[in-house]
């Protein structure tokens, strides 16, 4: 028994993230902590998984940073 067109997927994969949006990311990410108040050399020496998890917690980041300046 046939199906219909509901059925026809054209698309049989995800599309894939690109390498220029993945840098694109990290790059905004790296930009929303140093906003936040990290010093910027430090965040340089940071991996994306670090950034990562720095920025579940904003305030907290903001905070350790005012403590650390002042």
């Amino acid at each position: 028994m046939p199906r219909g067109r509901k059925y026809q997927k054209t698309r049989l994969t995800r599309p894939r993230k690109g390498g220029a949006r993945k840098r694109r990311r990290q790059s905004d990410q790296k930009k929303r902590l140093i906003a936040l108040g990290m010093d910027e050399a430090v965040v340089e020496k940071m991996n994306p998984r670090e950034v990562l998890t720095k920025l579940k917690y904003p305030a907290k980041v903001a905070k350790e940073c005012a403590a650390e300046k002042s």
